[in-house]
């Protein structure tokens, strides 16, 4: 018996030991860091992936450098993780870190989940399990929506407008329909406010969830509490297809007895008018609702919207649209009226109306629009022939968002607040708004201070005009602030180099995305336009990458280009499009972006899904290109180079751009096709690629490959960036390429497409100095030009904007147009050299392109993988480099200007070049000496 007895410590010793090694951290890696799901969502609340997509990161700090393997736990609590009662994948052999699909039980709406993950190294070695994160889901079908859609009965107020026909030059009048804001409210009484008799503890409240989305915009309140600081949802889809929805946690704003939901309804994208003056054949704004509220009995109480609601259209905000801004009279002011102790005499029963089969109620699949930045007026312009009562405040900044004021006003007496970019002549100028009102009015219940922020509009401008104000004041700086508006992403941009024009040409890029973001990718965030135009998304949605975490910004609105794309395969010219008959048409690289942007952007996160999820849009885009070509030439027809400078001295021809961007479009589709696993359509395009390049090769250019058109500099970039030449005709394409940028004194001559493909060329063909010269000309055109005429963001034309003249004479002078500030991409790809050898950046070369102009340029990319940052700095040809690759990636040096080159302190010979190439993760310091500057 002793004998046994002994036998058994043992082996309980021997049981402990192994589980305290298995559990010790001292013997385990760092667990992973920066969980998150889909294209980047932390902890989401309302998800809307029914098969959730898992990431992670190996922190920077852990000693180990690679993952071998790892393994994903799905619970249905944090308790059970443990148990993965919902899935496990077990250990899996695999160094992807990013994308990987959930495969367990099928999840529903509403549940809420929770994830945790380890991996294991090169050495095979275990990590500490990663804190658990948690999704929870929303309403993911139609059928989870228990309520209607309800509003008010009346059906909008009809109104004339008089405006300048473009064509015609002469004064048109259209009639349109504005419907008044609505004001809706609804009382209840949650199920736990009954007395008990006996000593049974009532129910506490444990959870609610507000399911919420509107045909308009809402705002949201219990309680009379805002449910969140989101704004202009639920945002903007093509609604006849797809309404997003949004889900708020409100446990907090939710009593125990009686309660009050109430929302605030505007016109937004979907009732309000757009692209001028337009007639628009939708219904009126409407509200859907749905609070559901869990108790810790586990019983649950639903408030949805129905014919128990009120509505008011008598509420502050008179008037509110995107383009004409908003109307507010505090006279109408309810005090209270979201809350329990207001009576809502003379408000009507609302009307319902059921929910449409074919309309499908989702999720929203980015972050909702927000305030992300509060800038202060930086100056009290003195314009020319001032008025008396008018007083214009100068931001310092063009931007994109609605004005913080807190003026002194005179009871009744309405004030006027309007908007502007820039003073033409300085004078305030809003003729290039074109029919854009973007005014919003004030009218004060009293005398005295009034703090007021437009609610369910926004405004592109840098200039406020105030009047109306009470003139016994003096007008100081602290009356007007910006509150600058995007979707609710995070701008990481960090690029500086030693050249302060070059500096504040890459803040203005990211100034023109955050101008041009809200909800969609737009052209321009002022005018009476503010469109979703294709072809300047597909020049810019790479670039962006760059700047901000806007994944899951283009992922939702490429869903809108699936949702929007015509029966014949044809991508409309721009998105959401609410059947606008010139925008349903397909134009030559604007519809190419079916294609271009998720490969551009797969090239960049490596998420494989967002090709799948893409295809068939991509195979009906080129069935209707082949539809519209003969003998391989495309005769799409299109914008051309949009708004190349010096067009009428000869522009790139639309065909030759036409059959380009054909050829594009199908060497991208080749390689989707091969990356999903789909030969036969792989070899398909690729075959059909070849013949194309061939008809384009005899069909635009002479013998020497010299286009037989106008010599443009587009007509050589397009070929060249996307390789369909070969051989001498390459060559020759890049001296006729040269040539050209050289008689034009080395200035841009490039618009919407060209412009974009000069900088990539120049350096593939080894003259990054000539990019150089062109990118820090001082004259028009150039992007220098703006800013010295003071540019604080890009614009539409190389010559929208001089400080001399004002604005252009041209009837279209966006002075916040992304499309130009593509070039910020070689800022990261070409300056700092950064660049994917391997989808989403498993594979890293750094080729930074030096130059005599820029003593240091420094910043960093966000990878799947974890942060890239490039430092380089020269001083009398010495060139000291610092370089951090992040774990789980290998990264490739090609430094070709340099010699004399030491890596950590080892001299890189002719014997030893392998050390620039495969090397691991880590802090890389470089020293050479630069033998051409450029």
């Amino acid at each position: 018996m002793k004998a046994r007895i002994n036998t058994s410590v043992l082996l309980s010793l021997i049981v402990l030991s192994a589980c305290t090694f298995t559990n010790n951290t001292e013997f385990e890696g760092q667990a992973p860091i920066a969980l998150k799901v889909g294209e980047g969502f932390v902890n989401p609340i309302g998800y809307y992936e029914q098969k959730p997509r898992f990431s992670w990161q190996i922190a920077p700090s852990a000693k180990y450098q690679f993952q071998h393997a790892y393994q994903i736990q799905v619970a249905t609590s944090a308790d059970n993780i443990a148990k993965a009662d919902l899935w496990d994948s077990q250990k899996q052999l695999s160094t992807s870190n990013a994308w990987i699909q959930y495969q367990g039980t099928p999840l529903s709406s509403r549940q809420k989940v929770y994830w945790r993950v380890r991996i294991w190294d090169e050495q095979d070695k275990v990590s500490q399990w990663s804190e658990p994160a948690f999704i929870e889901l929303g309403l993911l079908s139609n059928d989870d929506w228990q309520g209607q859609w309800i509003r008010h009965p009346e059906t909008g107020e009809t109104v004339t407008f008089d405006i300048i026909d473009n064509k015609t030059k002469n004064t048109k009048t259209v009639t349109n329909k504005v419907y008044r804001p609505q004001y809706l409210r609804r009382s209840f009484t949650t199920q736990n406010n009954t007395v008990l008799e006996t000593a049974e503890v009532k129910p506490s409240i444990k959870q609610a969830r507000l399911y919420i989305t509107s045909k308009g915009i809402f705002n949201a309140y219990v309680n009379g509490q805002k449910v969140s600081e989101d704004v202009m949802t639920p945002g903007w889809t093509p609604y006849k297809q797809r309404i997003e929805t949004l889900t708020y946690d409100v446990t907090s704003l939710v009593h125990s007895g009686e309660n009050v939901l109430a929302a605030t309804v505007a016109e937004g994208w979907h009732t309000g008018r757009y692209l001028k003056l337009r007639a628009l054949k939708v219904k009126p704004s409407a509200l859907l609702a749905q609070l559901e509220i869990t108790y810790s009995n586990d019983t649950t109480q639903i408030i949805t919207t129905d014919n128990n609601w009120q509505v008011t259209l008598n509420g502050p905000i008179r008037h509110a649209g995107n383009y004409d801004g908003e109307t507010y009279d505090a006279n109408y002011e309810m005090p209270g009226w979201n809350t329990v102790n207001f009576i809502p005499d003379n408000w009507n029963s609302v009307i319902t109306e059921a929910l449409e089969p074919d309309v499908e109620l989702a999720p929203k699949r980015h972050q909702a629009a927000a305030v992300r930045l509060t800038i202060p007026a930086v100056d009290i312009v003195k314009v020319a022939n001032p008025k008396p009562g008018v007083v214009v405040f100068d931001m310092g900044q063009n931007m994109l968002g609605v004005p913080e004021l807190s003026v002194p006003g005179i009871a009744n007496q309405k004030m006027t607040f309007r908007f502007a970019e820039a003073l033409h002549k300085n004078t305030f100028y809003t003729k290039n708004l074109r029919t854009a009102k973007a005014t919003d009015y004030y009218t004060p219940a009293k005398s005295g201070q009034i703090h007021y922020v437009p609610t369910f509009t926004f405004h592109g401008y840098r200039y406020v005009e105030v009047s109306g104000f009470d003139q016994s004041k003096t007008p100081n700086l602290s009356w007007v602030k910006g509150r600058v508006l995007h979707s609710n992403f995070n701008v990481h941009a960090n690029f500086k180099s030693s050249h302060k024009k070059l500096n504040k040409l890459a803040e203005n890029v990211v100034w023109g995305l955050r101008g041009n973001f809200l909800d969609i990718p737009t052209d321009c965030p002022q005018r009476d336009e503010r469109l979703g135009w294709t072809g300047d998304a597909q020049v810019f949605a790479a670039p962006s990458m760059y700047m901000a975490d806007v994944y899951g910004f283009w992922a939702a609105w490429m869903q809108s280009v699936r949702e929007s794309q015509n029966p014949d395969g044809g991508v409309p010219n721009f998105v959401p499009n609410k059947g606008h008959g010139f925008g349903k048409l397909a134009s030559a690289g604007w519809g190419d972006v079916a294609v271009i942007i998720p490969w551009e952007l797969y090239l960049l996160n490596g998420d494989k899904q967002f090709l799948q999820d893409n295809y068939a849009m991509i195979k009906g885009w080129l069935d209707f290109h082949k539809s519209k070509s003969e003998q391989y030439i495309s005769s799409l027809r299109g914008f051309k180079d949009w708004l190349q400078p010096y067009a009428k001295q000869g522009q790139t021809p639309q065909y030759l751009i036409s059959t380009a961007y054909y050829a594009r479009s199908l060497d991208y589709a080749a390689k989707i096709a091969k990356v999903l696993g789909y030969e036969n359509d792989a070899t398909t395009y690729a075959d059909t690629l070849n013949k194309v390049k061939h008809a384009f090769r005899q069909k635009f250019y002479d013998e020497k490959t010299k286009v037989k058109s106008a010599s443009t500099q587009t007509s050589y970039l397009l070929p060249l960036a996307f390789e369909l030449f070969e051989g001498q005709d390459r060559l020759n394409a890049q001296q006729h390429l040269v040539e050209t940028i050289e008689a034009s004194d080395k200035h841009l001559g490039t618009g919407f497409l060209g412009t974009p493909l000069l900088a990539p060329v120049l350096q593939n063909i080894g003259r990054s100095d000539l990019m150089f010269d062109v990118l820090f000309k001082e004259t028009y055109p150039s992007w220098f030009y703006s800013i010295n005429n003071g540019a604080t963001t890009t614009w539409e034309r190389w010559n929208s904007y001089s400080l001399e003249a004002g604005f252009s004479e041209e009837s279209m002078n966006s002075l916040n147009h992304y499309a130009y500030g593509a070039v910020a991409k070689w800022f990261y790809e070409g300056i700092l050299g950064i660049n994917a050898a391997s989808a989403g950046f498993k594979d890293i070369t750094i080729a930074p392109q030096f130059n005599q102009r820029l003593g240091h340029a420094a910043g960093s990319y966000h990878t799947p993988q974890g942060e890239i940052k490039v430092s380089w700095k020269i001083d009398q040809d010495q060139l000291d480099m610092q370089v951090t690759i992040p774990k789980n990636s290998r990264v490739n040096f090609e430094l070709s200007q340099v010699s004399g080159l030491t890596i950590n302190g080892v001299a890189i010979t002719s014997s030893n070049q392998n050390l620039l190439l495969q090397r691991p993760p880590g802090v890389y310091k470089i020293r050479s000496t630069l033998i051409n500057k450029g």
